[in-house]
């Protein structure tokens, strides 16, 4: 009796824990982030397409509230530093147009796949080092779901004279 009653106790604690747990929109507003509705695309393409629980997101930048970019070459105009930025504001972008086409960003099952294109000059190899103001970002307000696969890679010029663009996949949870 004394261990069924133990075994009741643990589960209910577990799932106090569980439902104790702050949402992604929660996190966010913690790290006192707010997500803007983002912009229309300018060309002939749009934001994100679903095929089943994927989600493909178009690449984003990094996009100051005012519409300007963060701007120049990592490694020569920009330090690693600022390019972290740079990417962690592109994250903050991505999760803006993610959240404006799902609604809700507990709606995410796992960041399965992230493409981050560094403006970088030739001789630059610490694209890894930049994409991490990305990922870092994803782990913090997903958690363990926001744990991806990744490609890091340098490209010798990016729309606008951007410093980084980025474009990721998501897995949705199941629709009910």
């Amino acid at each position: 009796m004394k261990k069924l009653l133990l075994l009741l106790l643990l589960f209910a604690a577990s799932i106090h824990f569980i439902q104790a747990q702050p949402s992604p929109e929660e996190k966010l507003r913690a790290m006192g982030i707010t997500l803007e509705a983002p912009p229309a695309p300018i060309a002939n393409y749009v934001n994100a397409v679903r095929t089943g629980n994927l989600l493909f997101l178009a690449g984003k930048g990094p996009r100051n509230s005012d519409g300007s970019y963060i701007t120049g070459k990592v490694g020569t105009e920009l330090s690693i530093e600022k390019g972290y930025e740079a990417a962690r504001l592109t994250a903050i972008n991505q999760l803006s147009a993610l959240k404006a086409e799902i609604g809700d960003l507990s709606k995410v099952r796992r960041i399965v796949k992230v493409l981050g294109m560094v403006n970088a000059p030739d001789d630059f190899t610490k694209h890894p080092a930049v994409i991490n103001g990305f990922s870092d970002l994803m782990v913090e307000v997903f958690g363990e779901k926001g744990k991806h696969a990744r490609s890091a890679v340098g490209m010798s010029s990016l729309p606008n004279g951007m410093a980084v663009e980025i474009e990721m996949i998501v897995e949705l949870e199941e629709d009910h």
